[in-house]
């Protein structure tokens, strides 16, 4: 098992993304208490990286921080495995999406027709156009 070390970890990007966003509605304190911690002090140390999120505590954190528990599964793992680890264990979770992407496919397959298009090379440029401009990477 290979450790991942990098300037900041994806998980921590989104942490301290994530937490930014909440901060008009809840504290850093009190995501501690809902996600069961006993102070701020340990999300502190996860937005920098000086601890790691136990797989275990995923669920309640995901809570605390309104988030899809699957997506922060995948970045919990992203902690305690390089890519080439990732790549292979990513297929075993592959049916685990989140309730976004549920309602992303919903939408495709609503306006498909529920025909099961085929991502040809136009349809996965088009889709991700679509996806860049969402995110605001264009």
């Amino acid at each position: 098992m290979s450790t991942v070390s990098s300037a900041q970890s994806t998980l921590q990007q989104f942490l301290n993304k994530r937490i930014y966003e909440l901060q008009s509605r809840k504290s850093q304190m009190e995501i501690a208490n809902e996600a069961g911690f006993n102070n701020a002090n340990f999300i502190s140390m996860l937005k920098s990286g000086r601890s790691k999120l136990a797989l275990d505590r995923v669920p309640a954190m995901a809570k605390a921080l309104d988030v899809d528990p699957a997506y922060l599964f995948r970045l919990a793992l992203s902690q305690f495995f390089d890519d080439a680890v990732l790549k292979e264990l990513m297929p075993l979770f592959k049916s685990a999406v989140t309730e976004n992407e549920k309602e992303i496919l919903d939408v495709i397959r609503e306006h498909s027709g529920n025909t099961d298009p085929r991502l040809t090379g136009d349809f996965r440029e088009d889709l991700a156009k679509v996806v860049a401009k969402h995110n605001g990477k264009q």
